[in-house]
């Protein structure tokens, strides 16, 4: 990870509540953003502004997510979200996300990603992939 990953860093994003993000339990005509989609749109936030401070080969995973969901969101309004670095252990880090509609604070969450070395990564899951291959033949 690059010098340059330091608290206080900050990334938006704009969302559209549309599509796979629209949970529809409520009845026709009452679509609102859903929490797994909030989560998912966090944390691609955050991987988004954690990569600009990675140095190659290197990647991050999400190991937490500390999520309030605060608001219904309706199909068809944007979402802004606030990424901002709360802190840097290592190859840890800590995020704090805002998501804010054109009337509320929809959400907030806390957000620890790892940074790894991509190719470890990937000759640990290989050799998974295979246990796990071996396992269901048993």
């Amino acid at each position: 990870m690059k010098d340059s990953c330091r608290n206080g860093l900050e990334k938006t994003s704009r969302i559209m509540v549309e599509g796979w993000r629209v949970a529809r339990h409520l009845g026709a005509g009452y679509g609102v953003y859903s929490t797994p989609a909030m989560v998912h749109d966090m944390e691609t936030l955050c991987g988004a502004l954690l990569m600009e401070h990675l140095n190659d080969g290197e990647h991050s995973v999400g190991t937490r997510v500390d999520i309030l969901h605060l608001a219904a969101t309706p199909e068809g309004m944007w979402v802004n979200f606030t990424a901002r670095v709360k802190a840097v252990d290592h190859r840890a880090v800590t995020f704090e996300i805002v998501a804010r509609d054109a009337i509320d604070e929809v959400g907030h969450c806390t957000h620890e990603r790892f940074v790894v070395d991509l190719a470890k990564i990937k000759e640990k899951l290989a050799a998974k992939i295979e246990k796990g291959r071996e396992a269901s033949r048993n």
